[in-house]
């Protein structure tokens, strides 16, 4: 026997306003097929994939590279409703409704299939990068790009402040955040997630679209979520099992691991959210802290564990929580937006580009250590500025400063902490919470 997989080919999810693609009109299936895609508008092209062994092997969202025998001949997905008609005499024999078979076995000249003799879970889904990065070959590749990273990082670094309009802190912010992926859990604690809130957006600006368009063009995997009351009322974030078709239907949180996630609060306006609303909400809230999604079987929810980095651009603080908030201070104002952001991508060079691309998917991949030393010294910092200013500093500060050490020093190509990244992490989240103290006094009230 064999497992299915529905799999969409598309490699990288663009962001597409939702659209007739999510159905396929089948002359043999009334009413319209729906190919359960997670991102509406999708319209990439859908496939069964049939695995024959080792199918308990493959988890909830992986990404699977698969060689195979690909099949579209229409005579077979008949021959295999045949087969089911004729089963269908003996109760025993076939149990599937009419609903489950519709669903299960769609006409192969609308969804193909194919028949899996290898597959195998990606590393990461980058193409500019070896598959493997333990193989000989691959840490040559590694090697050659790590002598080179100091210059790599300065011009990302730069490219980064231009876009958030010569604001260098939280470009720095930016990197750490593209770079973080979660290396473990403790317990229900998800160790390496860095949520940013990018916060002092403009409201109801192009600003933030150009933003998401220019992470759209680093990282592999991207979708930006516009947080309007109608998106948060009427969009399906959490898959829920439909018993009557015996499926998963899939929903907006069914995300790939290190997917971008930008979720854009610029574009909430007043309402009220609704049932719907309030459970997405939530379940991005959950995403966030937890980096978990509660798919729905109706009477009882399934965790499943993931690893989604979400980016929240806003003009206040966010309403979603965050690892940490960045408050932006443009030092320039374009007069012309549109064409400020557009003429940024057009100056990169192609090779340039995919520098920045190799960057920052390789360096999710590193492994990263501290030093029994260096966690002396930083515990005994840790203690000598409490003893300076108990207020100054907490438990979550000092577990968000060594995140920012292990990005820093992870984003410079140092697998370990120095007392220099130590320092610099210091520096950074100091700077940090100074403009929010700065902002909060402008407003008199907090961001």
């Amino acid at each position: 026997s064999g497992g299915d997989i529905h799999g969409c080919v598309e490699p990288k999810r663009l962001e597409t306003e939702a659209s007739a693609g999510h159905h396929l009109i089948s002359p043999n299936c009334s009413p319209p097929l729906d190919l359960n895609f997670p991102l509406p508008g999708e319209k990439g092209p859908a496939c069964l994939v049939k695995v024959y062994e080792s199918w308990d092997s493959f988890k909830v969202n992986d990404v699977l590279e698969v060689y195979g025998i690909l099949s579209v001949d229409p005579v077979l997905s008949i021959v295999n409703n045949e087969e089911r008609e004729a089963t269908a005499l003996d109760p025993m024999e076939c149990m599937d409704t009419a609903e489950e078979q519709r669903v299960h076995s769609p006409p192969a000249s609308l969804v193909p299939r194919i028949h899996v003799i290898l597959a195998q879970k990606l590393q990461h889904i980058n193409p500019l990068l070896p598959a493997c990065l333990n193989e000989e070959e691959s840490k040559t590749f590694v090697s050659n790009f790590m002598s080179e990273l100091s210059p790599v990082r300065a011009e990302l670094l730069g490219f980064l402040t231009h876009a958030l309009l010569g604001d260098s802190l939280a470009a720095e912010y930016l990197i750490l955040h593209l770079i973080s992926t979660v290396y473990a859990r403790r317990d229900v604690l998800p160790l390496g997630k860095f949520t940013v809130n990018l916060s002092g957006c403009p409201r109801n600006s192009i600003f933030t679209e150009h933003i998401y368009r220019i992470i759209q063009q680093l990282v592999p995997a991207s979708y930006r979520l516009q947080m309007t009351i109608e998106n948060m009322n009427h969009s399906r974030f959490i898959p829920h099992k439909d018993y009557a078709a015996n499926r998963l239907v899939s929903g907006v949180l069914q995300l790939a691991s290190n997917t971008s996630l930008v979720v854009d609060e610029t574009q909430l306006e007043q309402g009220q959210l609704d049932t719907t609303g309030v459970h997405n909400v939530t379940a991005l809230g959950n995403l966030i802290t937890w980096q978990k999604v509660d798919y729905d079987f109706s009477y009882h929810q399934m965790e499943f564990p993931c690893n989604i980095n979400v980016l929240i651009t806003s003009e206040g603080r966010s309403l979603l929580p965050s690892d940490c908030q960045v408050h932006l201070q443009p030092q320039i104002i374009p007069p012309n937006m549109e064409e400020y952001m557009n003429s940024l991508l057009t100056a990169v060079l192609p090779s340039v580009l995919n520098k920045f691309r190799i960057y920052l998917s390789l360096l999710r991949l590193l492994d990263y250590s501290i030093s029994d030393e260096v966690t002396k010294a930083v515990e005994e910092d840790f203690v000598e500025m409490r003893k300076n200013d108990p207020e100054s500093i907490t438990a979550d500060d000092l577990h968000r400063t060594l995140l920012v050490a292990r990005f820093l020093s992870l984003s410079a190509g140092q697998t370990t902490l120095s007392r220099e990244r130590w320092l610099r992490a210091k520096q950074l989240e100091a700077l940090r919470k100074a403009r929010l103290q700065q902002q909060k006094c402008v407003n008199g009230n907090e961001l």
